[in-house]
């Protein structure tokens, strides 16, 4: 006779989704070409920022010590506006100001490296510390073996 399925014990793997290590926008974010990708960043930022436009544009103006305006910000954000870049010091506002951390992720990763919390530094070093030990066991045991081995 064939056991029924237990409904009772909770399946922990399920419903679980590993923590978010790295931060970076998604894959559909970054595909295009580089500028329409930078105006499609900074449009998701402010689109899933909780302020206004205005209320950003005025906290990067206080964060960088001269005016932004909405309609700069709008234009940043706008691909048919390809002429209007967003300067890197405005785009570090945008992101402490829209606490969109994401876009910290993007320039790295189009270079082959992620961003990481400062929380898990110390994590990642003991990582490859330890990968170094294994590295140095193996070889004394390698060594070992073959001096070991030349005295017959």
């Amino acid at each position: 006779m064939a056991r029924a399925p237990d409904r009772i014990t909770l399946d922990l793997f399920r419903d679980w989704q590993p923590p978010q290590v790295a931060v970076g926008p998604s894959d559909e974010e970054t595909r295009g070409p580089l500028d329409l990708v930078i105006t499609r960043l900074i449009s998701t930022a402010i689109r899933k920022s909780e302020r206004s436009r205005e209320d950003i544009a005025q906290q990067m103006s206080a964060y960088l010590g001269r005016s932004v305006s909405k309609d700069t910000l709008d234009a940043w954000a706008s691909p048919a506006k390809a002429n209007n870049r967003i300067p890197l010091d405005a785009f570090v506002a945008l992101i402490e100001v829209t606490a969109d951390h994401d876009l910290l992720g993007w320039l790295p990763s189009q270079h082959g490296y992620v961003v990481v919390p400062a929380k898990y530094a110390d994590l990642i070093e003991l990582h490859l510390l330890e990968e170094r030990e294994a590295e140095i066991a193996r070889r004394k045991a390698m060594v070992s073996a073959r001096y070991r081995g030349g005295r017959s």
